[in-house]
């Protein structure tokens, strides 16, 4: 055999890549970092305490959610693995803010994105969607988009992306510009510049890895919460120390919770989870819209939830620090749902009770 014959290539064109990951790189250059906001307590109930919460404003991205990262960080994983080449159809498994995000990207490498989602999906979010030049592809029912979306790349010889595995794989927790680098950068000359506690969602499990891992590769005291909606598989399977666990129910709070426990949701680098009830999120990003005169998303409501509830811990514990959690997405984007009385009554909600919680905690700091 001559040694011709004994070589293949099989790797996409060098100089598409090289322009592809340029163009994502530019991309993210010509973005700034997104602001660290200091969200107003009441000094009132400090009692001599120096008690702060952070809120990391992920909305101000230029696809307007958390997603947004990710969507960047899946789109160089399939690059330079070799998944990604110029005429290479992407898929994902999402009705929400990851395939606005991922569509942007896909647009940006002038690329086919095909999103796939329940025929349930709000007209809204299949708009935005659409709006960054993706494709939406309708399946029954939710537990049937991770195989439709495999089905689709294998049937296009297209990519899947594949969040809820890869989100984890994705991204480089040690450094590269992440949001847990960030936090601890923005924090830097704050009074308490080290977190008593980061807060967060899980929905692949991406955010919370990312963060938890860091933490420790930096040996800093921050704990990590991770909150968790309704009818989501996470928190049961951290409490009982499970991964076996399906709940056959779809999360209610876009953008987080899942039926079944994802690759990415890494339970070892959680220092604690919070369940969080449908109702109280809704009421907490009302209540924190009202106070920061914008509306927040639904999954803010439930890391803003988490974050006051560890705030009143520390106040009766006499304990002065930090608390940061996420603003994920604007609330913009839910005016006709979570926003909408009719439609949170439709859904069998009432956010009444919660919001005397709420309202019990800005007065005296209390949390019942």
């Amino acid at each position: 055999m001559s040694p011709e014959a004994c070589s293949a290539v099989r790797s996409q064109p060098r100089e598409w890549v090289d322009n592809a990951v340029r163009l994502i790189e530019a991309d993210a250059k010509r973005s700034a970092d997104t602001h660290l906001l200091r969200y107003p307590l009441p000094a009132a109930w400090c009692d001599g305490l120096d008690l702060a919460l952070y809120l990391k404003d992920e909305s101000t991205h230029i696809t307007g959610s958390l997603k947004h990262r990710l969507a960047r960080s899946l789109f160089l994983y399939g690059l330079c693995n070799g998944w990604i080449g110029e005429n290479t159809t992407v898929i994902e498994a999402s009705s929400g803010s990851t395939a606005v995000s991922e569509a942007y990207f896909a647009a940006l490498l002038g690329l086919p994105f095909i999103a796939v989602m329940t025929a349930s999906t709000s007209a809204s979010k299949i708009a935005l969607i659409e709006s960054q030049g993706g494709r939406c592809h309708f399946v029954a029912e939710a537990s049937q988009v991770y195989a439709e979306a495999q089905r689709l790349a294998d049937e296009t010889g297209g990519h899947y992306l594949d969040q809820f595995t890869n989100a984890e794989r994705a991204t480089d927790w040690r450094g590269n510009n992440n949001i847990a680098v960030s936090i601890f950068e923005q924090m830097q000359m704050e009074a308490h510049p080290v977190p008593e506690w980061i807060v967060v969602g899980a929905g692949t499990g991406g955010t919370s890895a990312t963060i938890g891992r860091f933490i420790r590769y930096r040996r800093h005291a921050t704990r990590l919460c991770v909150v968790d909606p309704e009818n989501s598989a996470f928190f049961p399977a951290y409490s009982q120390g499970r991964t076996d666990i399906v709940t056959g129910a779809s999360s209610r709070i876009e953008g987080i919770g899942r039926p079944r426990v994802e690759p990415s949701f890494l339970p070892e680098v959680v220092d604690r989870m919070i369940a969080v009830p449908d109702a109280a999120s809704i009421a907490a990003s009302r209540h924190v819209s009202a106070v920061l005169g914008r509306r927040v998303g639904p999954s803010t409501g439930t890391n803003l939830w988490g974050a006051f509830g560890l705030l009143s811990e520390m106040l009766r514990q006499g304990r002065s620090g930090s608390v940061v959690t996420l603003l994920a997405d604007s609330g913009d984007r839910y005016a006709d749902t979570y926003f909408d009385d009719d439609w949170v009554a439709s859904q069998g909600l009432d956010p009444s009770g919660p919001a005397e919680v709420l309202s019990e905690f800005e007065r005296s700091g209390r949390w019942s």
